[in-house]
């Protein structure tokens, strides 16, 4: 098992109170209750990111497209000059 590390944080008695009666509740000390918390945010926050590979031959073409404008069309005028529902009335 990888070696811990300390991290330390700073916060306000109020917060640390509130820290403590949430972590009591769910019979964990202090420190297990902050680490849990902070990973399920840490993995909620990466998840949230979409990722894309590609292969390194096609990753400028790809980024290519990414970047060059919409080319005219008929579906993308049609989108474009369509009311939004909530601006409907």
């Amino acid at each position: 098992m990888p070696k811990s590390v300390p991290l330390n944080i700073r916060v306000k008695p109020e917060v640390r109170t509130l820290i403590d009666r949430a972590a009591e509740l769910l019979g964990k000390n202090r420190t297990d209750f902050m680490l849990e918390a902070s990973q399920r945010a840490t993995e909620e926050a990466l998840l949230d990111r979409p990722v894309f590979t590609v292969e390194p031959d096609i990753h400028a073409p790809f980024l290519a497209r990414l970047d060059a404008p919409p080319q005219p069309n008929e579906r993308l005028r049609r989108t474009m000059t369509t009311k939004a529902p909530w601006d409907a009335a």
